[in-house]
């Protein structure tokens, strides 16, 4: 079902602007917002996106929707060929109104890189027009990928965050990293929980499973991404991997 009918058009009568930008590893976005959506996409690289309650890792095989307003920041990992689009949205309760990571598929692959090599959708070109419903199609039907990683309101755990998110594979135990974050580790262990609805472990467990994601994106190994996400064996990374995905993880190999 097209979704034509959730997306006003501006004064200019572009529905969809497209832009291409390239950033170098360690490239930061800090928070910003845009009046309209925007879907964020790297055709080549890794990009960490975060909103101020959920973070995602994003290999080029997956895309991160952010609907209008949506407070947002960008790091970039490695050199990060972005490919981006912006979707004149009024978000009325379609599946574009709610941030979200999704599977891309070759054709949106190929839609995305046609549609920002055109720089914006037209409403005078009937091409155009059709360009629009087959991106708003596509989205709607994309497959939610289970990349999210709840992040913590509290300050202290905010931080303690951002030190795991800085190293998901490094083998520090939590008593170590905890020292000089404020607070003890006890009360992260609560905050976590509360806030994020996991434990310490299940959380860093998370983490290292987006950086396993993103390392087989590019190319990597299995027993490579095992060793880089902090696994012991190669064994022990594919039942946690299936576990959570419910797929080995040759198939996001990229």
């Amino acid at each position: 079902m097209s979704l034509t009918r959730h997306i006003y058009r501006d004064p200019d009568g572009y529905p969809v602007r497209g832009l291409a930008m390239t950033f170098q590893d360690g490239h930061r976005l800090d928070r910003h917002t845009h009046p309209w959506g925007q879907l964020v996409y790297a055709a080549s690289g890794t990009m960490r996106v975060s909103t101020p309650d959920t973070a995602w890792l994003v290999p080029p095989t997956r895309a991160i929707w952010a609907p209008a307003g949506t407070p947002h920041e960008i790091e970039m990992r490695g050199t990060v060929a972005m490919r981006t689009l912006y979707l004149a949205s009024d978000g009325d309760g379609s599946r574009l109104s709610a941030c979200r990571a999704i599977e891309v598929s070759p054709l949106l692959r190929e839609l995305i890189l046609h549609i920002v090599a055109l720089q914006r959708l037209d409403l005078d070109d009937p091409a155009h027009v059709r360009l629009e419903g087959l991106l708003l199609d596509l989205l709607a039907a994309s497959q939610t990928a289970p990349l999210e990683l709840p992040l913590p309101a509290d300050s202290r755990a905010r931080a303690f965050a951002d030190r795991l998110l800085a190293e998901p594979g490094a083998r520090t135990g939590f008593a170590a990293l905890a020292r000089g974050s404020g607070a003890s580790l006890r009360t992260l262990q609560r905050l976590f929980l509360a806030e994020t609805g996991l434990s310490l472990e299940a959380w860093r467990g998370r983490a290292r499973l987006q950086q396993a994601v993103a390392a087989l994106s590019r190319g990597a190994s299995v027993t490579e991404t095992a060793l880089e996400a902090g696994y012991q064996s190669s064994s022990a990374f594919i039942a946690a991997f299936k576990r959570t995905f419910g797929e080995t993880p040759a198939r996001y190999r990229g």
